[in-house]
């Protein structure tokens, strides 16, 4: 019963638990980042413009912080750097697009704000492309 209320970080839990945190919230933001790729690539540019930078900028800012930089996160590369697009967009989304909405519409959207800052505090952990690369970020 001791260990369930231990304070102490194990480092392999630390390590594992932001491998899962990673691959879960980049291969979700996968399936919001797809579909945008996919728009943008076959040319339709129906996008909500929230900054007033203009459909076609806002799809494909949306498309390279959820899809590329999404794959980054998973992979661990770069980590800190690939969740601040991340970050940007889910608080646009939360805070601008979603702004008026009643907390359950803007719910997703915090949980992957917070799950970004969460990576961008911590990094990637041990088991990532930037440990490989012994960059340790």
């Amino acid at each position: 019963m001791r260990k369930v209320f231990q304070t102490r970080l194990s480092p392999l839990a630390t390590n594992v638990g932001l491998l899962l945190l990673r691959l879960s919230a980049g291969g979700f933001m996968l399936t919001h980042g797809y579909p945008k790729l996919q728009r943008l690539l076959s040319g339709e540019m129906r996008f909500g413009d929230p900054l007033g930078l203009g459909p076609e900028v806002s799809l494909v800012l949306a498309v390279f912080a959820e899809f590329f930089c999404s794959i980054l996160v998973m992979l661990g590369i770069g980590t800190r750097l690939a969740v601040i697009p991340l970050i940007v967009t889910m608080s646009v989304a939360a805070f601008i697009a979603h702004g008026d909405d009643p907390f359950g519409r803007k719910e997703l959207a915090l949980m992957y704000l917070v799950s970004y800052v969460v990576l961008l505090l911590n990094g990637s952990g041990k088991f990532s492309v930037d440990q490989l690369l012994g960059r340790r970020k």
